[in-house]
């Protein structure tokens, strides 16, 4: 199922017999009922979705490389062999091509609901062309360089030039109205605040065409009459501790408030929940009186709304870390492959029970995944639930156990989870087993926004361990900092600092595991 509308999911409940509501529970353990339409959403199979950030990059890809093959094929055709210089062309080519981007971009013809209507899009595709090679006969008539490019050559290049992007543009709208039916372009979205604002962002929102939002519900901590059960036919799923569970059970996108700025402390308690998810956060400013400058808003469509919070490593980023993860952690697999074996055999060599080790950990927005290890403990003492930690002198590390702890080498299967699974990355917060504790204490009940750590893919080393916040957790103040670290990350995260990070690892196992026993 690729789209869903949630008023005819009412309606086909009001015809028959609604589900009953299911029971959730909060992240501190408390028991919630759950709304049962709620439920019926986050069952719903999701396709993965693909960011307009990325197809409006991909798109100036192809029109940059279309142009550069219509310039170099009529040279070829018409002119090649028969001039003496061939630098004019080799020159004007490429800057026609660059001068295309940017004439393009000034003329809005990159945001993906310019790409879904062809026809207007191709009435400014072809001005915009036309334009650009009569600012470029101007140019050669002031440089006097006229003489040198040949005028049947530009004749050919704008008509093959303007055919080609036609054509690259109809199939280019082709497929977006193709991944648009199939629901891969849609940002699925939930609105804080009911009432009247709420209604008013709805309409405002639904007059705006080829946003690709799909509005699931709206959330509200209120229960009186300012917010009722449906607001402008979309249906209350719940308090915001609700939304915290329905971000988790299914894909979220968006979450935008519609609550005034005045209400500060209001909007700041719902947003101390809220920030831990890997979602963008956005506050309407489509009834707020208070008005800023046109550059400080972002806009849905027409509708103008506050940047609150962004998704850590979105869009391109996610692309990059992607390769970065599967390249550098190949390699690393294959280089290590010595290492690895030699620990397996000497594991089998020293104590009974399996060469491996798995865990199930917290991962991406708190997603149970199955870690590899190096079995270190003995096999008739292993503590899959992490219910008491590693501790200095544990009796229940074997004597081989000892120094891959000590070394961290039996972190190295986890490359396996990287490279074959796609579950963990190289770097990033180390995933922490689902009911660890310090101090007979949750880490979440320890550290306040704990889980904004799992806002990113979990990593086998990262900045909190080559700072030495590795190992046993057994104070407050450890895991704190170690949680500090990991923010610092998410926040500040670029394929450089992963390098760095990589480099690092090796040195701090070295002179800072003093907590790794």
């Amino acid at each position: 199922m690729g789209t869903f509308d949630v008023r005819d999911m009412m309606k086909a409940d009001a015809a028959g017999s609604a589900a009953p509501a299911s029971m959730g529970k909060t992240e501190d353990g408390q028991t919630r009922r759950f709304h049962p339409l709620a439920e019926r959403i986050a069952a719903l199979p999701v396709k993965p979705t693909l960011s307009p950030v990325m197809i409006e990059g991909l798109v100036r890809l192809l029109d940059v490389l279309v142009v550069l093959a219509a310039g170099g094929l009529i040279y070829w055709l018409y002119a090649a062999g028969k001039v003496d210089d061939p630098l004019a062309y080799q020159i004007t080519i490429p800057v026609v091509a660059v001068g295309a981007l940017a004439t393009f971009q000034a003329l809005r013809l990159y945001p993906v609901g310019a790409l879904r209507h062809f026809a207007g899009m191709v009435v400014r595709l072809i001005g915009g062309w036309t334009m650009l090679f009569l600012i470029a006969l101007a140019a050669f008539f002031f440089l006097k360089v006229g003489s040198q490019v040949s005028r049947g050559w530009l004749i050919g290049f704008y008509l093959a030039g303007g055919g080609a992007l036609i054509a690259e543009r109809f199939a280019v709208t082709a497929a977006v109205r193709r991944l648009t039916r199939s629901g891969r372009l849609e940002r699925r979205t939930a609105i804080v605040g009911g009432g009247e604002a709420g209604a008013e962002l709805i309409k405002a929102l639904e007059a705006q065409k080829d946003t690709g939002l799909r509005i699931c519900g709206v959330f509200d901590d209120r229960n009186d009459a300012r917010s009722p059960d449906l607001v402008a036919g979309y249906p209350k799923l719940g308090t915001i501790d609700d939304l915290v569970e329905f971000a988790r059970r299914t894909r979220l996108d968006l979450v935008i408030f519609t609550l005034p700025i005045s209400a500060e402390a209001r909007l700041l308690t719902m947003l101390r929940k809220l920030w831990i998810l890997p979602i963008d956060i956005r506050l309407s400013a489509h009834m707020s009186k208070l008005r800023f400058r046109p550059r400080s808003y972002s806009y849905l469509g027409a509708v103008p709304v506050l940047d609150v919070f962004d998704r850590p490593i979105a869009d391109w980023d996610i692309v990059v870390k992607w390769l970065f993860d599967k390249f550098v952690g190949t390699l690393a697999l294959i280089a290590l492959s010595p290492v690895m074996l030699a620990t397996a055999i000497a594991i089998k060599l020293d104590s009974k029970g399996p060469v491996f080790f798995r865990q199930k950990r917290y991962g991406f927005n708190n997603e149970i995944v199955e870690v590899l290890k190096f079995r270190s403990l003995r096999h008739e003492m292993t503590d899959h639930a992490a219910a008491k930690q590693v501790t200095k002198d544990d009796p229940r590390v074997t004597r081989v156990g000892r120094f891959i702890r000590k070394t961290s080498i039996d972190e190295l299967p986890q490359l396996i989870n990287v490279v074959f699974k796609g579950d963990l990355s190289l770097v990033g917060p180390r995933p922490h087993a689902i009911h660890a504790k310090t101090l007979n204490r949750a880490y979440e009940q320890v550290v306040d926004g704990y889980f904004a750590r799992h806002k990113v893919k979990p990593g086998i080393t990262g900045w909190a361990q080559i700072h030495g916040w590795r190992g046993e957790t057994d104070t407050e103040d450890k895991i704190q900092r170690r949680v500090e670290h990991d923010l610092y990350y998410i926040e500040n995260w670029s394929v450089l600092l992963d390098l760095y990070i990589l480099a690092k690892t090796p040195f701090s196992l070295l002179t800072k595991n003093e907590n790794a026993y």
